[in-house]
């Protein structure tokens, strides 16, 4: 079975809801762009418009058959994760927003939802994780920046969040945001070329050296794009770690992470696949972004690898991680 397991996902069904739904949420704006809807939460700037191809379900089976994929792990969109909300809002939000991804797959099967959480409240986020994985969910997707620019997942009043995802054996897909504040990456592409990896190797060290990903071990973290450019500097996390007192070792939560195949370049994979392992490595598109991998088997066979990490990254992995039948 060959599966993705990095996808994003706006149901149209959500779409016609929020228009619905809007009053429900006093501190959402809308806009309706010719580029597709946007919105605004709390005292945030408006989101992106919402890109076609989110919620375009025929064309992305027909894109899935294409590449001869059978199952494909989707989460939201991060630019509508709402953490701006007032606490209560972004509960009934994620709430939302988890009824229709759960709808979605079950109207089309090769579809794995992550659920969406307010990470603006630990303890709400814990609370929804809970009953989306009682629901059918295999896990969440989370941002770098749990409360927007400048948050991070180890503050202190998170751990019910960390404690339900350990307690639960959930996948928490922690995805890089759009806008992580760093100025200097805004032209020639940089916020995709490289503004979510410098966002994600912050956030994932963050979680490494406080201990979280070892502490928390039997939720999976997953951390697309190179383990967020991880492997690159665990060695200088490491000796990091040897003259910090107080942290943990970096090199063992790596062990313990997954990440995906979305690196462009077979020889970066090859690099990822010796400091991670095949069997920690899965493949991974970020359909429909742009800056994503539209034919993510291609990298894998032309990296040079045995067939067992071939098959392993293919969708074996994937398919005890996610328990897809």
């Amino acid at each position: 079975m060959i599966i993705d397991t990095h996808g994003h996902l706006v149901p149209p069904d959500l779409l016609n809801t929020i228009r619905k739904e809007a009053s429900r949420f006093a501190s959402l704006r809308i806009a309706e762009d010719p580029a597709g809807l946007s919105l605004a939460f709390g005292n945030g700037k408006p989101s992106r418009p919402v890109m076609k191809g989110l919620s375009d379900v025929a064309g992305r089976v027909a894109w899935m058959a294409k590449q001869g994929i059978d199952k494909q792990v989707n989460g939201g969109w991060p630019d509508w994760f709402a953490s701006e909300l007032p606490a209560d809002e972004g509960e009934r939000w994620c709430t939302m927003f988890n009824e229709a991804l759960l709808s979605a797959a079950r109207s089309e099967p090769r579809f794995v939802p992550l659920a969406t959480l307010p990470m603006q409240d630990g303890a709400r986020a814990g609370t929804v994780l809970k009953a989306a994985m009682a629901a059918g969910f295999r896990g969440a997707m989370i941002s770098t920046l749990p409360r927007g620019i400048g948050s991070v997942l180890d503050a202190a009043d998170l751990d019910p969040f960390w404690k339900a995802a350990d307690d639960t054996g959930a996948v928490i897909h922690i995805h890089p945001a759009f806008d992580a504040g760093e100025s200097r990456v805004h032209d020639y592409g940089l916020a995709n070329g490289v503004g979510r990896v410098s966002d994600a190797v912050v956030a994932v060290s963050r979680i490494a050296m406080s201990g979280h990903i070892s502490r928390y071990k039997n939720a999976k973290v997953f951390v697309p794009i190179a383990a967020g450019g991880l492997p690159l500097v665990v060695g200088r996390l490491k000796r990091n770690h040897a003259i910090t007192p107080g942290t943990s070792d970096p090199a063992e939560a790596l062990s313990l992470m997954y990440t995906d195949t979305i690196e462009h370049d077979p020889r970066v994979l090859r690099f990822v696949i010796e400091m991670m392992g095949a069997d920690r490595v899965m493949l991974g598109s970020d359909m429909p972004f742009p800056i994503g991998d539209h034919e993510p088997m291609t990298i894998v066979k032309n990296a040079g690898l045995k067939p067992e990490q071939v098959e392993a990254i293919n969708g074996g992995t994937a398919q005890k991680l996610f328990r897809i039948n």
